[in-house]
């Protein structure tokens, strides 16, 4: 079945208006078909013929709701005429249409429609459409790759059977998010590459072939991988372009596009899109829909616009996402971070591991200052993730935290690799806030280690970075915590560094022998992670540790 075609009804009468809807669109004018097939249904009764090709149309145009509400009445009626396999058809897509519009239920309820009226008849593609939804359910509601895997083996065996390409396309996809979740990404993305190809051959219907490039471009988002989401992105954008300037999937590209805009720091440009976009596609597709409230709540909080973030998370939770970790970054930001470790903890009990993978990196930077082990269990999980993976974005992920970890328990040499592979991956990406964000650590590394010039430097990258985006000041948790990990007898020995003591001085002044005072000071060095008595002198006055007098 091609991309324009509707279901195989019976022909409807041959008058001249029902022709002339007919003719448009065939020619892909769903505007003049539309009309067309709306002003003779004033006349007279629509055929099953008819009304389908009115509810193709007002499909291409972006009406959905209304596209939904005819092809039910087409189910009907092919039900009652006894078409249990066209029926069959009609209640796959409806129930493919159902769960892009986020009501999982009646999604469920319209496959097992279809599951009854299949079951008894001979091995059909219909079957196969069955099985793609079967396994995309096993995938994404239950987390089982393994079901989705061999629901892709039966896929390819019946497309043997059937030689229908849309099957082909089918097995790959299941086979690819299949490799992918068991992480192998490399495999799982020649695979889903594959899954394309019968779509940019028109052989897969819009709607189907829609769902393909949207889950992939998910997926490549949830992966953190943004160039593979530019690519796939690019191609749904050409593949739109060539069906329907209407087309609604149309919407839903600009929706991607705008996420990477976003990403690359054009948030003024996409603000002004999100909003309205949201709202355009909140009843055709409930996802993509929280997709644009979400990303809108995330640079408005990142603009430091509390209030209109707020909004937007409130606008995305209504469609059935928990806007995390966006909510709770913005309870942080207002100096709730109880309220925010709180809801970061929750969402991560209902999610994946690939899902979990968004809320780690928040939780190490929350947690750090605090409680260093539990913030140790979530940045070991992360990495293991990434690892698992492989993916730049979640790699960077993974450095960024690790160094956060780090500094957090003052070992600032050490921390300096990690944020540096951070930056390096961010760079790789073109994510300009995240980058800045490496700065403004950096420079708080450099300046304890006395690096005032090299501090500085950062500090302004960061600083001319987000004037650049329009971000507000980054607020970093405070580093003072490291000072936790140093004994009370190893502060007094820092504070008589600053003083200029030699260990002879300090020993005499802390009524210590002078191989304690040796023994404290390498202590200290390796706490702080420094190795020069200048470098801790440096370290300690940045910490406002007091000077402890001479005697």
């Amino acid at each position: 079945m091609s991309a324009q075609q509707p279901l195989r009804l019976p022909e409807s009468p041959a008058q001249p208006q029902l022709m002339e809807a007919h003719e448009a669109f065939a020619r892909g004018d769903w505007d003049a078909a539309r009309r067309t097939m709306e002003s003779a249904a004033e006349e007279s009764r629509l055929s099953l013929a008819d009304v389908e090709i009115l509810a193709r149309s007002k499909w291409w145009l972006g009406d959905v709701q209304g596209s939904m509400a005819l092809s039910e009445e087409v189910f009907r009626g092919l039900v009652a005429g006894k078409q249990f396999q066209s029926a069959a058809k009609a209640a796959l897509t409806l129930s493919l249409q159902w769960g892009v519009r986020g009501n999982i239920a009646v999604s469920s309820a319209w496959l097992n429609r279809a599951r009854r009226l299949l079951d008894g008849l001979p091995e059909s593609p219909e079957h196969g459409y069955l099985l793609y939804l079967e396994g995309n359910d096993a995938i994404y509601l239950e987390g089982d790759a393994d079901a989705a895997f061999a629901a892709s083996l039966q896929l390819a065996a019946m497309n043997r059977r059937q030689k229908a390409p849309e099957l082909e396309s089918f097995a790959f996809m299941l086979s690819g998010l299949a490799a992918v979740r068991r992480g192998q990404a490399a495999r799982g993305f020649e695979d889903l590459d594959q899954a394309l190809l019968p779509v940019m051959a028109g052989q897969v219907a819009a709607e189907w072939g829609g769902d393909i490039y949207c889950s992939v471009i998910h997926l490549c988002y949830e992966l953190a991988d943004y160039s593979r989401m530019r690519w796939w992105t690019n191609a749904l954008a050409a593949w739109c372009a060539s069906l329907s300037t209407s087309f609604m999937y149309s919407g839903i590209v600009r929706v991607h596009e705008l996420q990477l805009i976003s990403a690359e720091g054009g948030w003024k440009q996409a603000e002004e899109e999100l909003a309205q976009l949201g709202e355009r596609l909140r009843s055709a597709h409930a996802w993509i829909a929280a997709d644009c409230f979400y990303e809108l709540g995330d640079i408005r909080r990142r603009q430091g616009n509390g209030s209109g973030a707020a909004a937007a998370f409130a606008m995305a939770r209504g469609l059935g996402v928990d806007a995390q970790p966006g909510s709770a970054l913005l309870l942080a930001d207002a100096g709730k971070d109880e309220e925010a470790l709180t809801d970061l903890r929750a969402a991560l009990a209902d999610r994946g591991r690939l899902g979990r993978a968004w809320l780690l990196l928040p939780l190490v930077e929350l947690l750090a200052p605090r409680d260093a082990d539990s913030a140790e269990v979530y940045c070991s999980e992360l990495e293991g993730t990434a690892a698992y993976y492989g993916t730049a974005g979640l790699i960077a992920w993974a450095h960024h935290a690790r160094g956060i970890l780090l500094m957090a328990q003052g070992r600032w040499i050490q921390s300096l690799p990690e944020f540096e592979a951070a930056a390096q991956g961010y760079r790789s990406q073109h994510l300009r806030f995240e980058l800045a964000r490496i700065h403004e650590r950096i420079s708080s590394v450099r300046a304890a280690l006395g690096e005032t010039g090299a501090a500085n430097a950062e500090r302004a990258t960061a600083a001319a970075i987000r004037t650049q985006l329009g971000a507000a000041p980054f607020s970093l948790p405070n580093v003072d915590h490291a000072l936790d990990g140093l004994t009370a007898r190893e502060m007094e020995v820092l504070g008589c560094v600053l003083s200029g003591s030699s260990n002879r001085h300090i020993a005499q002044t802390l009524t210590i022998s002078e191989k304690t005072a040796s023994r404290h000071l390498a202590n200290i060095f390796t706490k702080i992670g420094v190795n020069s008595r200048t470098a801790a002198a440096a370290w300690a006055r940045h910490h406002g540790i007091a000077e402890h007098p001479r005697t």
